[in-house]
């Protein structure tokens, strides 16, 4: 009989005590080098000094209070946060989780147009709330919000379109939508980037229909694939960004970033979280961003992309890969599980995706070309060996 936590979890064999940079360490001290950073989250490595410093101070003032009241660390966190952003963004909301950022900006596309229709991307992955499940293009996510009735009438009202189709897309959107929403990279499809014309032409169409276009940035953003956001090193303004993962290093935030349409019109009681912008994990990631700027990680991302790519095209085992910046995908000649388990036992951890043959690496900023030239190493060990690691 189960007396403890639900097994919906396929975990690894491996249990973590600490961290440091991008490495991490068992109770025996065993040494693993992280480049999966618990699902692109570990942006500036484990324990940054300067993130453990903000979140010591912060503890020494305040661990909590609600939106009830001002706090400083949120308004320090959006004050740094804002002037990283696209140009055009008028407000945040600040929450839990990509998940729930995801879900407000599709609540605010519907207030602001009047409408029901979303138009998502096959392979995407938006969260598990319900209607963030029922605009995932992945089967098995969208099955779970197919469950009930109401996640049945949300998916309904869902419209999938290929991947990178533009006149797919173009064809999708129509008066009845009240947004378009896709990943700029769809990280659990396997790493797969948009094409800059694809979104161009994204936020064409929506102009034209007068819907909304939403990224989602939860894993993208952050500075991870070159620039802050993906929608400006691809020349995009959205109407909507939303951000988690690599914000708060490892603390529980997501924001919400929207234009003067969505923003327009909002006051108290239109939105609401209660843990949401709390005064911790806003306190880490105004640090984390700082670090961020301070050491210059975007770029480092740009031209370790470029380390990884020189590397993958020496191997005949790697088909080719796929991605921007830090936020990869190696396409495997055989299945990526096994590669994975095989790596873990030479000390390396990486991810898995939707898409079989394809390994991920979401490595924290910090990392350096030697570890990602040890990795390599141990690669080709693993494939020489046929993933095998007898």
């Amino acid at each position: 009989m189960l007396s403890g936590e639900l097994p919906v979890y396929p975990r690894l064999p491996f249990r973590p005590v600490r961290g440091e940079g991008c490495l991490l360490f068992d109770a025996d001290g065993r040494r693993v080098i992280d480049l999966y950073g618990g699902h692109a989250v570990a942006l500036t490595g484990h324990r940054h000094p300067r993130v453990v410093a903000a979140l010591r101070a912060q503890l020494d003032e305040l661990l909590f209070y609600s939106n009830a009241v001002e706090l400083p660390a949120r308004e320090r966190l959006v004050e740094r946060l804002v002037p990283l952003a696209p140009p055009g963004v008028r407000g945040v909301f600040l929450v839990n989780s990509g998940a729930e950022a995801n879900e407000q900006a599709l609540a605010l596309a519907r207030r602001a147009t009047g409408r029901s229709a979303i138009v998502a991307c096959e392979g995407a992955f938006h969260g598990r709330t319900l209607a963030t499940l029922a605009v995932s293009g992945l089967p098995r996510y969208r099955a779970l919000a197919e469950t009930s009735d109401a996640g049945r009438q949300l998916a309904g009202r869902t419209r999938l379109v290929p991947w990178n189709d533009a006149d797919a897309l173009e064809r999708a959107v129509d008066d009845d939508v009240a947004a378009v929403i896709v990943e700029p990279v769809q990280g659990l499809a396997g790493a797969r980037a948009a094409s800059a014309e694809f979104l161009r032409r994204a936020r064409a169409a929506c102009d034209a229909a007068g819907a909304v276009l939403i990224l989602d940035e939860v894993q993208s953003g952050c500075g991870r694939t070159g620039a802050f956001t993906t929608a400006q090193a691809l020349g995009v303004t959205p109407d909507a960004i939303t951000l988690a993962k690599g914000i708060a290093a490892g603390l529980p935030l997501g924001a919400l970033l929207v234009g003067e349409r969505l923003a327009e019109g909002l006051g108290p009681g239109d939105l609401g979280t209660t843990f949401g912008g709390g005064p911790l994990p806003c306190a880490a990631a105004a640090a984390n961003l700082d670090v961020l700027v301070d050491e210059d990680l975007p770029a480092r991302a740009r031209a370790l992309e470029a380390f990884v790519r020189r590397e993958a095209a020496r191997r005949p085992g790697i088909r080719r890969v796929q991605g921007l910046g830090l936020l990869l995908g190696l396409v495997l000649e055989r299945p990526a599980k096994a590669v994975q388990a095989a790596l873990l036992e030479r000390g390396f951890l990486a991810g898995t995706s939707a898409d079989p043959a394809v390994l991920r690496l979401l490595p924290p900023l910090t990392v350096g070309e030697e570890h990602l030239a040890a990795f390599f190493a141990a690669l080709d060990a693993v494939l020489a060996a046929g993933g095998d690691t007898r």
